[in-house]
């Protein structure tokens, strides 16, 4: 998920009220239980093996990433469409909005997000193997 979205979900959640990093920590963690069925970001992170300083976005496949990007879209958006105000409300909104995407997952017959595999390497580990090669790919000779 693009930090770019990540930024619009959390200057929609700042006007509805969300404002120190404890209260959007609390109100990410509203999102997560909504689309992971109960579990919230310290759940999903020991479900996944992680360690502390690793971020759940960057051990995501393609599948959930877009599940957890249109539930930080669609969130925004209607947190804007609807003017929620108040923390509660906001947490209340972002947890039915990430419900809505499991639920549409579920009756698409799909693999619930906490039941998809983690990939092979982090987008970290990608990152980095891609600078590497582009490194190695200008120093040969013509």
């Amino acid at each position: 998920m693009s930090w770019l979205h990540n930024r619009h979900l959390a200057a929609a959640a700042k006007e509805a009220g969300v404002e120190t990093p404890l209260d959007y920590a609390i109100f990410q963690d509203h999102g997560y239980k909504g689309l992971y069925g109960g579990l919230g970001n310290k759940d999903i992170h020991a479900h996944k093996g992680l360690k502390k300083s690793q971020k759940i976005l960057d051990h995501m496949g393609s599948t959930e990433l877009a599940a957890n990007l249109f539930r930080a879209t669609q969130t925004e958006e209607k947190l804007r469409r609807d003017q929620v105000q108040g923390k509660a409300q906001a947490n209340k909104t972002h947890f039915e909005v990430g419900k809505k995407v499991r639920d549409t997952i579920k009756d698409l017959g799909g693999t619930m997000p906490e039941n998809l595999p983690k990939p092979d390497n982090s987008i970290q580990q990608i990152e980095s193997a891609k600078k590497k090669l582009t490194k190695n790919t200008s120093k040969e000779p013509d």
